[in-house]
């Protein structure tokens, strides 16, 4: 795999990429091989990479049962499972399994960490670099690794097919809460998940500004799922992001949603953004424009994301704003959204600022991985609670409207029904019993559904239900 300047991966069809699952089987190999359990510090010290990314991938591995966690606190050891270990050879792992994440195409985690950690005075002065959007190809050249961006697509996506913005709607009170109260937490907001939603009840801001930043969250996201399905990814649609979170929060109000005419500076950082307005109308349009183009909506999430954080392209605001545009992709492809739920102000500020300084984003893959796992199980879960629609059923809807009709209306056999449809076999038998509940509770009050008549469903149910 080639590395581009800046650091981007480049789609090669050849060339393997290093991805979440390489770095967990690299610490799996790692504690299977281990003469006693290891410590996250053993671990991040073998395989250069930090202790936060160890612990999110350590999270992962023991919920698919390959690791048991030993101890609290400073003596919390690790250890594999046994049927993990029956199926690793125990030997000393190869040293292309331990430079895996030395290879990456970026630097490694531990590495920007020393680097970021270290004084101001001795860390490169860096500015906007116009290369980072301008180098990137759509659908050529990614941020994210691509099996995981992949990966991560299928595990979001909401099954059948919907209109923009119905998954958002469908969550969109737990969404209200989650993504207000997390993205205020990360600007340091004081009220708890619990006080936002009583906030959220009463809708009172009574003149509290970290009130009122929450209330501007939950309009925002709002604007977003009426607007998105509608209007897309545009420019007007970020703006008007931008004017509702920031609303009676700026002093000028000239400068809701307009691009910035006057100088920031990051607190803490040696990067210096990009200061001329036609310069930064001219970078948001292209990043926008980019964004558009990418196939894959968690890949355009995460692009957007980045690199709005970036540019600073208003006065106030910005990353509240990437954090909400991140989310359009998502809308528009009916994916979970993201809630940012479980990131830390810490993590997170290391993450934008390994952007900011090095344009590189390796704690910023690590950091968005975790989040957007956590926000996919828990809309997942919110949807099941909601009694959404099975998936199976949705996605065999068809099937099963034809094989009623066969057996109703044309009197064939459950048997010879299911033989003039093509079912995948692992899901012949779940199909199966799919059919034949349906089959008993079909009724004269329930037949339209199936595009029979009254009359046609009476008489097979006189015939005493065959099948």
């Amino acid at each position: 795999m080639r590395v581009l300047s800046p650091l981007f991966y480049e789609a090669q069809d050849n060339e393997k990429m290093i991805s979440p699952q390489d770095i967990r089987h690299s610490i799996l190999i790692t504690i299977v091989n281990a003469e006693s359990p290891v410590s996250s510090g053993d671990l991040a010290d073998l395989l250069n990479i930090s202790r936060a990314t160890v612990k999110r991938h350590i999270e992962v591995l023991m919920a698919e049962d390959k690791v048991i966690r030993h101890g609290t606190g400073r003596a919390t050891r690790y250890t594999a499972q046994d049927n993990v270990k029956s199926g690793i050879q125990p030997k000393v792992p190869a040293a292309e399994e331990f430079s895996a994440i030395k290879t990456q195409p970026v630097h490694s985690a531990k590495t920007l960490l020393d680097y970021l950690n270290s004084p101001l005075t001795v860390r490169e002065i860096s500015g906007y670099d116009r290369d980072f959007v301008g180098n990137y190809i759509p659908n050529k050249t990614f941020l994210l690794p691509q099996e995981l961006a992949s990966d991560l697509m299928e595990e979001g996506k909401m099954i059948g097919q919907q209109p923009a913005g119905t998954y958002a709607r469908k969550v969109l009170k737990q969404l209200l809460i989650d993504l207000s109260w997390s993205s205020s937490h990360l600007e340091g907001n004081r009220f708890s998940l619990l006080d936002t939603a009583e906030l959220f009840k009463n809708g009172a801001a009574t003149g509290d500004l970290d009130a009122v930043m929450l209330l501007n969250h939950k309009q925002a996201i709002e604007f977003m799922v009426d607007a998105v399905p509608e209007s897309g990814l545009t420019g007007a649609v970020i703006s008007n992001i931008h004017a509702l979170l920031m609303h009676d929060l700026l002093l000028d109000p000239d400068s809701l949603g307009a691009i910035r005419r006057k100088i920031v500076n990051i607190t803490g950082s040696t990067y210096t953004p990009l200061q001329a307005p036609m310069m930064l109308q001219d970078m948001f349009d292209s990043i926008l424009e980019k964004a558009r183009l990418i196939h894959n909506p968690v890949e355009s999430a995460f692009f957007l994301w980045v690199n709005i954080a970036y540019l600073q392209p208003f006065e106030d605001g910005n990353k509240r704003t990437s954090r909400l545009a991140a989310n359009i992709p998502l809308m528009i492809h009916n994916s979970a959204p993201l809630s940012f739920l479980d990131a830390d102000a810490e993590g997170y500020a290391y993450a934008m600022m390994g952007v900011y300084e090095k344009r590189d984003v390796t704690l910023a893959i690590d950091l968005f991985e975790h989040l957007y796992r956590r926000s996919i199980k828990r809309y997942a879960v919110t949807l099941e609670a909601m009694g959404v629609p099975d998936p199976f059923r949705l996605r065999n809807r068809e099937n099963l409207n034809t094989t009623i009709r066969f057996i109703v209306a044309e009197g064939e056999s459950l048997e010879k029904a299911l033989q003039r449809i093509s079912l995948p076999p692992e899901d012949a038998e779940r199909f199966r019993q799919l059919l034949q509940q349906e089959l008993r509770v079909l009724n004269t009050n329930n037949c339209a559904r199936y595009r029979l008549s009254i009359r046609v469903t009476k008489q097979w149910i006189g015939q005493g239900r065959p099948d």
